[in-house]
């Protein structure tokens, strides 16, 4: 049940967007290229951020670089 406060979780470390071309889904609404974001979770392919809309959500590890 770790979704339900994720927002409320401790940051883990700050990632960098790199870019927000996505081929698939409409990300260029989301993320910001050049913005640093928290990391609140990981998993293998995925960062969960507190993106744009100030909501959690998590994109391919692609569009960050870590700082």
């Amino acid at each position: 049940m770790i979704h339900l406060n994720w927002e409320n979780r401790p940051t883990i470390k700050q990632i960098e967007c790199v870019h927000a071309n996505a081929k698939k889904y409409i990300v260029e609404n989301k993320l910001t290229p050049g913005k640093r974001y928290d990391v609140k979770n990981e998993t293998e392919e995925f960062y969960f951020v507190i993106d744009n809309s100030n909501r959690m959500a998590g994109f391919h590890k692609e569009y960050f670089k870590e700082l």
